[in-house]
């Protein structure tokens, strides 16, 4: 797999989360050996959920008319 931020390689590793939890939380994730960039399945949902809202926004939501076609366009 190659890093999104450097193209590095990205290797499985296990995360452990202390802060956010009582107790110790592992999972899995994907580390580049470049950069540092983490990867795991929450932050990959987040990054695709927001992308598809970005495109849902950048989509006119009204429709301009068709010009007349003997309309000249100014």
């Amino acid at each position: 797999m190659e890093c999104a931020r450097c193209h590095g390689l990205m290797v499985a590793d296990n995360l452990v989360d202390i802060r956010e939890s009582f107790l110790p939380m592992w999972m899995r994730g994907m580390r580049c050996v470049a950069c540092g960039n983490v990867v795991d399945a929450l932050i990959a949902h987040n990054r695709m959920r927001q992308q598809t809202e970005t495109a849902r926004e950048l989509k006119p939501s009204v429709s301009m008319p068709a010009l007349h076609p003997h309309a000249k366009a100014a």
